[in-house]
């Protein structure tokens, strides 16, 4: 809680004004059981007329008085605890994208989006009324006690004999609803993450007739989330209903007591009156303590998992004195490099040079270390041993933002925003111009297909892409990195849904761009076979490396996957020949 507090503090001036507007109101309401004692035991008893137009009045001040600081304690309140919340989400979006690519690894998006929505609710309702409201029935607890006492102390220790069990009660159930609602949040978020992995993934379920399946996995989640509440609203009727039973019965205890003292004489009945309003002051503050206690145990519980966000640190971090180049050329260089993720050892002794202009492609099957090998260039990822350079200068030692605004990369996993699609090309470079756009949108083969649609590229595309192809994203991806217009372009598996002959025309553009370092990751021969160097890797190593020429005359793993990938084409050749 003492992250909330500090948001809480910038507004502290505010907030202090909507507490003592608070303690004004609260202040005033304690004026009303005076004013119904005087006109219960001088006006109707004693029969004094003439005061009752005064108690009348002040009845009246009092009511319009409350109304209006009433209305300025809950704009306040409300402002402020708007302000906190966006500061909060603001902060948690920040840091969120300040962390590495290995929290996002073992963290879901559906989780994710229960600590951005659902826990800064939790922590807005606390801050706007919840705090609040807590804060003023103490007081009007504290104040009311010390009143009883005034008008008379033996009643009052009457009234406050249930007190402690009420308190102890509502300390139970606050410690219990507490570790409740906590269950409750971690799955709501398990089950926000089975229903968005579902919606996102639901051409998909529909495509492999999975949808009955993924329905019992939904209610098994479901009903996780419903017993958990049934053990929520458990825990409340089983303390609420006594916190309720003592609260009616000090009222119940202070009527017996007090009319008999007005029997006896003891008491007016205009001081049993304005004695038993104050005890409604003790009693509200009983009551809504469940609801309140629950309502803060929420919150902190919903602030103790932001906190565990914000506790997260990015393993991959500025330098202290970063080298900040004035131009970055694109010469890269692997020096023995290792890396380690999870125990598992990724890539062992990698080793090679790419100078600037030119093209490398990487090769070898699924979890060779392709992948790995081009996320250490960026940074994503450090290598556990060894180094990478970038015009000689350890990546490492670079300024990060520098770094990474100079390298262009398509991922393996094609993503596009629900946006146009010139919104999605221009993520690449928001100063682009419509030239430059236009020009990344023909090398890529996107102005192709786009000049065809009816809205051009103002055209919307679905979540993710949805609507277009597999090869129209990729092509759409392709574009958004030429955009960028940095000096080092890597490609990761980006052609491999298209068409050999929209392969070769993206291929031909990229060679244009003399100026560009090309890193090609690829399974198909056909889009690397023009690199100055191919790397094969397999288990993390470079099994083989050479030119297209070179590797096919070693008759080695390269010449094998030619064989396989160029089979069809050989015999094909073969039958012709016979025929002819």
């Amino acid at each position: 809680m003492r992250r909330l507090f500090r948001y809480v503090n910038k507004y502290r001036k505010i907030y202090l004004m909507g507490f003592i507007v608070m303690m004004l109101n609260l202040i005033l309401d304690m004026f009303n059981p005076y004013f119904s004692r005087i006109v219960v035991d001088e006006v109707i008893v004693e029969g004094h007329l003439e005061k009752f137009k005064g108690a009348l009045l002040g009845l009246l001040i009092i009511t319009v008085t409350r109304g209006i600081l009433g209305y300025v304690k809950d704009m306040t309140f409300d402002w402020v605890s708007a302000k906190t919340i966006v500061d909060i989400r603001k902060d948690l979006f920040d840091h969120i994208q300040s962390l590495s690519f290995s929290f996002f690894d073992k963290m879901n998006t559906g989780e994710l989006m229960s600590r951005i929505k659902e826990d800064t609710d939790n922590i807005w309702q606390a801050v706007s009324f919840g705090i609040m409201l807590f804060l003023e029935q103490i007081f009007y607890f504290i104040i009311a006690s010390c009143l009883l006492f005034i008008l008379h102390w033996k009643l009052a220790l009457v009234s406050l004999s249930l007190m402690p069990l009420i308190g102890f009660f509502a300390y139970k159930f606050e410690r219990k609803a507490g570790e409740t609602y906590e269950k409750i949040s971690d799955q709501g978020a398990v089950l926000n993450t089975t229903a968005q992995e579902n919606i996102a993934g639901v051409r998909l379920v529909k495509a492999f007739g999975r949808e009955k399946y993924e329905i019992k996995k939904f209610l098994i989640e479901n009903k996780k989330n419903y017993e958990l509440n049934l053990e929520q609203a458990s825990v409340l009727a089983h303390y609420n209903p006594m916190i309720e039973f003592l609260s009616n019965l000090v009222i119940v205890i202070v009527i017996v007591a007090g009319g008999l003292m007005v029997i006896r004489e003891k008491i007016s009945i205009g001081l049993l009156v304005a004695f038993s309003n104050y005890i409604y002051m003790l009693i509200w503050p009983m009551r809504l303590m469940g609801w309140l206690t629950n309502l803060l145990a929420r919150a902190l519980a919903s602030s103790k998992k932001i906190e565990k966000i914000f506790n997260e640190e990015a393993l991959i971090k500025n330098p202290e004195n970063p080298v900040v180049p004035e131009k970055i050329k694109g010469n890269i260089t692997f020096k023995n490099v290792d890396f380690e993720y999870d125990g598992h050892k990724a890539l062992e002794d990698i080793s090679f040079e790419l100078k600037a202009g030119n093209t490398i492609g990487i090769m070898g099957e699924t979890g060779s270390g392709k992948s790995s090998l081009i996320h250490l260039i960026g940074r994503y990822y450090d290598c556990t041993r060894g180094s990478i350079l970038i015009d000689g200068i350890d990546v490492k030692e670079m300024d990060l933002k520098t770094l990474r605004r100079n390298i262009s990369v398509v991922m393996q996993d094609t993503f596009l925003f629900s946006d146009t699609i010139e919104e999605n090309i221009r993520f690449g470079n928001r100063e682009a111009s419509k030239e430059d756009l236009i020009k990344a949108a023909i090398d890529a083969e996107v102005h192709s297909f786009v000049k065809e649609m009816s809205q051009g590229y103002e055209t919307l595309i679905g979540e993710r892409g949805l609507g277009l192809s597999g090869g129209q994203k990729q092509r759409i991806s392709i574009a958004r990195a030429l955009v960028k217009n940095s000096p080092i372009l890597i490609l990761d598996d980006a052609t491999s849904a298209l068409d050999m002959e929209t392969e070769y025309k993206i291929q031909k553009a990229l060679e244009k761009r003399k100026d560009i370092t090309k890193i090609i990751i690829a399974h198909r021969i056909s889009a690397v076979k023009d690199a100055d160097e191919i790397l094969i890797l397999e288990d993390g190593k470079i099994v083989e490396r050479g030119n297209h020429k070179s590797l096919l005359d070693k008759k080695g793993k390269y010449y094998e996957i030619y064989c396989e990938q160029f089979k069809g084409l050989k015999e094909i050749s073969e039958l012709e020949t016979r025929k002819v």
